[in-house]
């Protein structure tokens, strides 16, 4: 019995000492086989890769690595599902990546977009998951080189919107509406002093991300109906004023062409409000529904110097506000009886209430609304016709005596 014992504790050590031994064979012959990764990238590696089509296909390491799926040890196929690293080389043709097998929720928001719809209809040009994010180096948002980084949105927004050959393929409405929100003043705020602030609004801000509907569609942020509220969750004073005021009271009654936000500071181009082109040129605006009142403005004093570019003379909200535009008979409006003379004194510190009894929209073609402009005109223009005629008939006759004389001369002298 001992020494049969002695040779199962013989035989149970010389298995130990074996396995030993191998153990670390067997780890160097895993470590030997390639992942997925090193395998895909002994051809995709290569900068010059190209497909059938004369695409690339190149994929960069580094970037893959440092990119937040390389950072969650992601294998190529993962994402190719119908690519096999033991059966190469795959089919020429893959199916695209499948990104809702990880993000579901942000590809079904996709679907319903202006972006997925464009493509559905066979608008090929219209921007999928890889277009804003990239492909193989996707990095969060909160990283400065991303893409959908605040400070960048506008650059990757305007690989299409701002591209003269996409916009003309792709028949993108609005034209180069990237330059125009360059130029404007909710971009020009984001990147003051090279600094980027998140309170301020870049495309993502009024458009969504992945929501990203088109105007005409009832459920878009930047439809028009709902275009006020939008800005007011930026703009919340200047909506209350808006909601309160004559504009933002007929736009609750549903009278969608009430003038909102869009109307008077325009969509992606936005102004400073403070500037004086601004001032100048907001005038249309108002005389794009208010044709009669701008013309009659347009004959005063106050319109005329407007009208040569110059901004230290009454405009449409000197007298009547910006956003809490009420009628004269609201007795909280501006032109109110009650605050006439005050409004007049923002300019004039001596007006009174006779001043402020001056009609800064009097009409003379209007015989029943202003009797008194309408035949004073009349009179003027009787007139000066009256006294051009006497005259020119006055110079043509003295003309006419003149010529003779000098005939009259002429025939003396012979």
């Amino acid at each position: 019995m001992p020494s049969r014992s002695l040779t199962g504790l013989f035989s149970i050590a010389v298995a130990m000492a074996a396995v030993l031994v191998a153990a670390p064979f067997a780890a160097r012959a895993a470590d030997a086989v390639p992942s997925p990764n090193d395998t895909c990238l002994m051809c995709h590696s290569d900068a010059g890769a190209k497909n059938a089509a004369g695409k690339s296909i190149a994929v960069d390491a580094k970037k893959f690595a440092t990119s937040v799926h390389g950072q969650m040890n992601f294998k190529c196929t993962d994402c190719h599902s119908d690519v096999s690293a033991e059966k190469l080389p795959h089919e020429p043709k893959l199916k695209p990546a499948n990104c809702a097998a990880c993000h579901e929720a942000a590809v079904k928001e996709y679907q319903a977009t202006a972006h997925a719809k464009a493509r559905a209809g066979g608008n090929m040009v219209a921007a999928t998951c890889s277009d804003c994010h990239g492909a193989h180096e996707i990095q969060r948002s909160s990283e400065p080189t991303s893409r959908t980084n605040l400070a960048r949105i506008e650059d990757t927004c305007a690989a299409c919107h701002g591209n003269a050959a996409v916009i003309e393929k792709g028949k993108l409405h609005g034209g180069n509406i990237a330059a125009a929100f360059h130029d404007g003043i909710h971009n020009r705020a984001m990147h003051a002093k090279g600094v980027q602030r998140s309170g301020t609004p870049t495309c993502t801000g009024c458009h969504g991300a992945h929501k990203i509907l088109s105007k005409s569609d009832p459920a878009s942020r930047v439809n028009r109906e709902h275009v006020a509220l939008m800005c007011g969750s930026c703009h919340q004073q200047v909506y209350s004023r808006f909601s309160g005021s004559q504009h933002g009271q007929l736009r609750q009654a549903g009278n969608s062409a009430a003038p909102t936000c869009i109307d008077c500071h325009s969509a992606h181009g936005i102004q400073d409000h403070g500037a004086t082109k601004w001032q100048v040129d907001v005038i249309k605006e108002c005389g794009n529904c208010h044709q009669d009142f701008i013309k009659s403005y347009r004959d005063t004093y106050h319109g005329q110097v407007t009208q040569l570019g110059f901004t230290r003379v009454a405009t449409c909200n000197s007298c009547h506000g910006a956003h809490e535009v009420l009628p004269a008979s609201n007795p909280k409006s501006m032109i109110s009886p009650e605050n006439r003379v005050t409004t007049c004194r923002s300019c004039h510190p001596g007006a009174n209430a006779n001043f402020a009894a001056y009609k800064p929209h009097g009409n003379p073609h209007d015989r029943q609304g202003d009797p008194i402009l309408y035949y004073t005109r009349l009179f003027m223009q009787l007139l000066l016709a009256g006294v051009f005629s006497f005259f020119g008939f006055h110079t043509l006759l003295w003309l006419i005596r003149s010529l003779k004389e000098v005939n009259a001369r002429r025939g003396g002298g012979k």
